[in-house]
């Protein structure tokens, strides 16, 4: 059972564990304000001098220091062991959209797993932001004024089959699926729009396109 613990009229920050810096956070608040951390994220953001709102998980990782320093009206454990820290936290998240930080670029299980939660909460609609590029589940159709010439990945995560316009190699009749073909590194032409005939497609951008995204997104 889902408990909202976090609720927000603005969007949502989440720091996990991973590596990211003060540019990084800089960036995610000045469109999502507000500020959680999924259990071990709540260390990476008292180094980098931000208090959490909120920790949320299922505790085993953020340190004796981190906990006495937030408090314990700060933390809230989930202690099943059938979801990560991230389902956790982004299921307990009440608000317009969630930037996610520290959840890629480190362990290929836990990268996954981000994956699988990013196509089973699409209703939370969540931008994961690495270091270079952001990931997002893909709504049934969606319009981006990307810069002709960026790159645009697609990769299923389930069969998909869409359309596309603005695109140097369109999508249109194409079968995908995660065992079979995907759509790595095709290139924008245009405005590019996108539809899906079902959900489970992830797309994959540069990270300077997260205000495009965010607009996109009807989210900004």
């Amino acid at each position: 059972m889902n408990q909202v613990i976090v609720q927000s009229r603005d969007g949502v920050t989440l720091a996990g564990g991973g590596v990211f810096g003060k540019a990084a956070l800089v960036r995610a608040q000045h469109y999502a304000p507000g500020l959680v951390a999924a259990d071990g994220g709540a260390d990476r953001l008292l180094a980098l001098g931000a208090r959490p709102e909120a920790v949320i998980g299922d505790l085993d990782s953020i340190s004796a220091q981190a906990r006495a320093q937030l408090g314990p009206d700060r933390l809230f454990r989930i202690s099943e062991q059938l979801t990560t820290d991230f389902d956790k936290a982004l299921r307990s998240i009440d608000a317009p959209f969630v930037l996610g930080l520290g959840f890629s670029g480190g362990l290929l299980d836990h990268g996954l797993a981000v994956l699988n939660t990013l196509i089973r909460h699409a209703d939370r609609r969540c931008l994961i932001l690495g270091s270079r590029d952001l990931i997002f589940a893909a709504p049934a159709e969606i319009e981006l004024d990307l810069k002709p010439g960026s790159r645009l990945s697609l990769f299923p995560m389930a069969a998909v089959q869409g359309s596309s316009l603005g695109l140097r190699w369109p999508i249109d009749g194409l079968r995908f699926a995660p065992d079979a073909l995907i759509g790595t590194s095709n290139q924008v032409t245009g405005r590019v729009r996108l539809r899906f005939a079902a959900p489970g497609m992830l797309i994959i951008l540069p990270l300077r396109a997260l205000p495009v995204v965010l607009h996109g997104l009807s989210l900004r």
